[in-house]
C-alpha cells in the first residue's frame, strides 16, 4: 500500500538519477574536449541538480501526475496500463536526448537542440564520420539507457490506485508541491542559470539539463522576426545597427587584378581554420603548401568565416548572405529566390559556371541550393569512376583538384567561374597520405598538399595567364579549442594566379559573406543584391568589423578587440580587452535584423510543393535566351 500511495516520488527519485548518471557519462565522453577536475563536475552536478532537473523531472511526470488524479477519482482504473505508452515514448525520448547530447557535444560543443535535427534528415553526413563499431556502440548504449528509464517506471508504477482518504490528501499535498515545480519551471527556468564560470564551457553545459535544453530549442513557428525580439528593443536595435552595412559604392580603393574579366576557380576547403596555418599563429607544419603560396598571392590575414557548418558557409561565400544560429538557408528552399548568387551576376555577365564536389549533392539540399542558384553544370561523385571512390565521404582532395585542373585546361575562349570543393579534412579522416602521426592534422595536411600540388598543375597551363585562384575555407574546425576562441572562425583566404598584380598582405577585418561585393567590385560589376555583403576595399568601409554565429552564440570583433556572446546562458563568455558592452550590442542588433529580414523574404517568397515534393520556385528570364524559366531549372 505504501508504494502504491508514493509511486510519484519513487518516479521522481528514479529520473533524479537517470539525469545524475546522465551527466556523468556527458564529463566522461567529452574528456578530450577539457577535463573538469572533481570540484568543477560536482559544483556543475549541484547546479544542475538545483537548476534544472528538479523542475525538469516534475515536467516529465506531469501525465502520470494527472492520471493519478483522474485514478482517486476513478478507483478502478488501470493506472499502470494506461500510463506504460507514455512512459515508452518519454523513456525513448529522453534517453535518445542524453545519449545524442553526450556523444555530439564533443564534435560541435553546444547543446543538443532542433539544428541537430535539420543535419539527422541528411544521415549519410553521421554515418561517413565516424566507424560502424562507434555508431553501434552509441546505439547500444542508447537501448540500455532507455530500458533502464522504462523499465523501472512500469515497475514503480501501482496497477491501480486505492481512493481512501488519506491517499485524496496525499494527492493533494503533491499537487502543490507539482504544481509549484511546473510553474517555477516555465517562469524562472534559465540555461544562464546553472552557469559557473562563464569561461568554463564544458563545466557550464555539463550542468545544464539536456532534456530542457532540447526542449528550449524548439520553435513551433516560422515567425523568424520575432525569434530575437526579445534582446533589444526595436528602437535599441536600430541605433546600434545604424552604419554597420553601408549602402554599396561604385568606387575601387584598392586593384588588386590585372584585368576585370579573370576566370574564376574558388577551391572550397573543408574545415581548414587558422588552427592549421602558421602565419596566423597556427600550428607548424601543417600546412607547408600554404606556407609556400603565401608570399605568392594577396593573403587575407583577417578573414573570419561565418559560421560552423558547411551548409551555412556555403550561402555566405556564394550568396553573399549572413548566418543564422538556428537556421540553414541551404536547405530551406521557399528562401532560395530571395537570395542573391555569385554564379547567378556571373552569368548574366556571359561567364559559364559550374561546381565540383567530390561526394554525393544530396547532402543538406546542396544540389537544390546550386541549381536555385544558377550554377550551371554541377559535378559531384557520379562524375567520377567506382575506383577514384576511396574515400568516406567520396573522392578525395588529389582526385576532385586534379579534376578541377583538367576543367580549366578545357577552357578555351568566354568567360569562367569553377567552384571546387574539398571533403577530405573531415571525420573520419582516411587518407592517402601519412606524413604526419596525428590522423587529424595529417588530413588537413593531405588538403593542404592536394592544393599545393593543383597551383603547381595550373601554373604550367596556358589559362594561367588570365586566372584568379581563391582559396577560401567554408567554417573552422574545432581541433583543442572551443567556441570562447575567435580563432576556430579565424580563417586563410588566399587569391593567387596570373590576373594578382602583385603579392600583397591584407590585413582588413573582413566576412565570409563580404566576398562577393568585395570580388565583383574588383571586376567593375555592381553588387547592389547583396545587402549583407561588404566591399572591404571601397572608401565607404569605414568601420571594419566582423559578425560569426554558431547556434549557441555570437562573436563580433573590431579595432577595439573582441566580444564572445553565449545566447543560451545570457552571459558574455569573451570580452577582450572589456568595453561598456557595445560590441555585445552591436552582435544582437545584426542577430536581430538579420532575422526581420529573414521573416520579409518568408512573406514576400511564394512557393509551391508539388506531389513529387519539390519545391518549385518563381520564374525568371533566362539572360541569353529570354525564355522564361522555373529558377530551379538548369537551363543554360
Amino acid at each position: 500500500m505504501k508504494r502504491n500511495i508514493h509511486y510519484l516520488e519513487y518516479l521522481y527519485c528514479h529520473l533524479l538519477i537517470v539525469f545524475l548518471i546522465g551527466r556523468v557519462g556527458f564529463v566522461l565522453n567529452n574528456r578530450s574536449v577539457e577535463k573538469l577536475s572533481f570540484l568543477d563536475g560536482m559544483g556543475a552536478f549541484w547546479r544542475g541538480f538545483v537548476g534544472h532537473d528538479i523542475m525538469v523531472a516534475a515536467f516529465l511526470l506531469a501525465v502520470p501526475w494527472l492520471m493519478g488524479l483522474l485514478a482517486l477519482r476513478h478507483p478502478g482504473l488501470r493506472l499502470r496500463a494506461w500510463l506504460i505508452p507514455y512512459y515508452v515514448l518519454m523513456g525513448l525520448a529522453v534517453a535518445a536526448i542524453i545519449t545524442a547530447d553526450a556523444v555530439m557535444y564533443e564534435y560541435w560543443q553546444f547543446k543538443l537542440g532542433m539544428v541537430a535535427l535539420s543535419y539527422a534528415a541528411s544521415p549519410e553526413g553521421a554515418t561517413n564520420s565516424v566507424s560502424q563499431s562507434f555508431l553501434l556502440i552509441r546505439a547500444t548504449l542508447f537501448l540500455l539507457l532507455a530500458l533502464w528509464i522504462i523499465v523501472p517506471c512500469i515497475l514503480l508504477t501501482p496497477k491501480r490506485l486505492p481512493s481512501g482518504t488519506s491517499e485524496r490528501l496525499w494527492m493533494r499535498n503533491i499537487s502543490i508541491i507539482w504544481t509549484f515545480l511546473l510553474i517555477s519551471g516555465i517562469f524562472f527556468m534559465r540555461q544562464g542559470d546553472v552557469y559557473g564560470n562563464p569561461k568554463a564551457l564544458v563545466a557550464n553545459h555539463a550542468a545544464v539539463n539536456p532534456v530542457y535544453a532540447f526542449a528550449k530549442s524548439i520553435n513551433l513557428t516560422d515567425n523568424f522576426a520575432r525569434r530575437y525580439d526579445s534582446l533589444l528593443s526595436e528602437e535599441d536595435r536600430a541605433d546600434f545597427f545604424k552604419g554597420l552595412y553601408p549602402e554599396p559604392a561604385d568606387d575601387i580603393q584598392d586593384t588588386l587584378l590585372t584585368t576585370q574579366r579573370p576566370d574564376i576557380l574558388v577551391v572550397f576547403i573543408e574545415g581548414f581554420g587558422s588552427r592549421f596555418v602558421k602565419e596566423l599563429g597556427g600550428l607548424p607544419d601543417v600546412a607547408p603548401g600554404w606556407s609556400r603560396l603565401i608570399p605568392q598571392c594577396i593573403f587575407w590575414e583577417n578573414y573570419y568565416s561565418n559560421s560552423f557548418r558547411t551548409d551555412r558557409g556555403t550561402v555566405s561565400a556564394f550568396s553573399g548572405w549572413l548566418s543564422y544560429t538556428d537556421l540553414g538557408l541551404m536547405k530551406r528552399t521557399e528562401f532560395h529566390a530571395a537570395l542573391p548568387s555569385v554564379a547567378r551576376t556571373l552569368g548574366s555577365e556571359g561567364y559559364e559556371t559550374g561546381y565540383i564536389y567530390g561526394g554525393a549533392m544530396t547532402n543538406m539540399g546542396k544540389r537544390t541550393f546550386l541549381q536555385n542558384a544558377d550554377f550551371q553544370h554541377l559535378y559531384d561523385d557520379t562524375a567520377f569512376s567506382s575506383e577514384q571512390k576511396s574515400g568516406c565521404w567520396g573522392v578525395n582532395d588529389s582526385i576532385v583538384l586534379q579534376k578541377a585542373c583538367e576543367m580549366v585546361k578545357d577552357w578555351q575562349g568566354g568567360h569562367h567561374f569553377l567552384v571546387a570543393q574539398t571533403l577530405s579534412s573531415h571525420e573520419p579522416w582516411d587518407v592517402p597520405y601519412h606524413r604526419l602521426d596525428d590522423e587529424i592534422l595529417n588530413a588537413f595536411a593531405y588538403t593542404d598538399y592536394s592544393i599545393a600540388c593543383m597551383i603547381d598543375t595550373l601554373r604550367q597551363l596556358p589559362q594561367w595567364d588570365n586566372l584568379l585562384v581563391v582559396m577560401i575555407p567554408d567554417h573552422g574546425f574545432l581541433y583543442k579549442q572551443s567556441y570562447d576562441d575567435a580563432g576556430f572562425f579565424h580563417a586563410p583566404m588566399l587569391w593567387i594566379g596570373g590576373v594578382v598584380r602583385e603579392p600583397r598582405r591584407m590585413d582588413v577585418l573582413m566576412n565570409q559573406s563580404d566576398i562577393p561585393a568585395t570580388l565583383l567590385s574588383q571586376m567593375g560589376i555592381r553588387h547592389d543584391e547583396y545587402p549583407w555583403s561588404r566591399n572591404v576595399l571601397s572608401q565607404t568601409y569605414t568601420y571594419p568589423f566582423v559578425y560569426c554565429n554558431w547556434p549557441a552564440g555570437l562573436l563580433y570583433k573590431d579595432s577595439t578587440g573582441t566580444s564572445i556572446y553565449d545566447l543560451d546562458g545570457d552571459v558574455t563568455i569573451v570580452e577582450e580587452p572589456a568595453d561598456d558592452g557595445l560590441r555585445v550590442m552591436r552582435a544582437k542588433a545584426i542577430l536581430q535584423s538579420s532575422y526581420d529580414q529573414l521573416g520579409g523574404m518568408l512573406k514576400k517568397t511564394p512557393h509551391v510543393l508539388p506531389p513529387e515534393g519539390r519545391v518549385l520556385m518563381p520564374r525568371r528570364t533566362c539572360p541569353y535566351c529570354h525564355k522564361h524559366v522555373s529558377l530551379f531549372s538548369n537551363h543554360v
